[in-house]
């Protein structure tokens, strides 16, 4: 009879625990989607963790619970954001080239690549933040650049296409930061469509 009761009791602690851990695991998912509307928002400076976890609608404590600092809580607000950016490129079905160049365009003119800017930008005069960033940005930058590979259908043994695929990258980047200051669409179509040319002549 005790056995029975010790496994009963086993069971109702393992389903009891399960909503717990959802419950934890939407919790984070919630702050760190507020961490990173506040950094595209507010920048470095407005973004402290107190104004992040009022806006997950949860307490400051149990927001410092997930992320006891607050370079591990940004940290991981942009590591989450790399993951989305490289899910929404391997998403993309097959297609032609220049809507691949576009694809790549938005990646970084979009909220996400606003979030992980003013991260670097805090990175840049935080010693703490600094190496975590770098190390973060440089895994996701060979992360994006094979996705581009593949993506493009580009022969990297071919002299010039690597250079070519990291360049559109570089291009993509810059038009990211020349988006934080002022949103030039007509611009940014005409630099799309000549880069779509530049890149079918190089990798055909």
């Amino acid at each position: 009879m005790g056995a029975v009761t010790s496994a009963a009791s086993g069971t109702s602690a393992a389903a009891s625990k399960k909503p717990q851990q959802d419950r934890s695991r939407a919790t984070r998912q919630r702050l760190l989607e507020a961490a990173v509307a506040c950094l595209a928002e507010r920048g470095w400076a407005g973004s402290t963790v107190s104004v992040v976890a009022e806006r997950a609608g949860v307490s400051r404590g149990a927001a410092q619970h997930h992320f006891p600092t607050r370079e591990d809580l940004f940290t991981a607000a942009v590591e989450y954001v790399a993951e989305e950016r490289s899910q929404a490129l391997r998403a993309l079905p097959p297609q032609d080239r220049t809507a691949v160049v576009a694809a790549l365009v938005d990646l970084y003119t979009g909220p996400l690549f606003r979030a992980a800017l003013h991260l670097w930008v805090a990175a840049s005069n935080e010693e703490q933040l600094r190496p975590r960033v770098t190390e973060l940005e440089a895994r996701v930058g060979r992360e994006t650049h094979r996705i581009a590979v593949r993506l493009l259908n580009a022969d990297e043994s071919r002299p010039g296409v690597r250079e070519t695929v990291q360049g559109l990258l570089d291009m993509a980047r810059g038009l990211g930061l020349a988006n934080l200051l002022t949103d030039d669409a007509a611009r940014r179509r005409r630099v799309v469509t000549q880069w779509s040319e530049v890149v079918e002549q190089a990798l055909t």
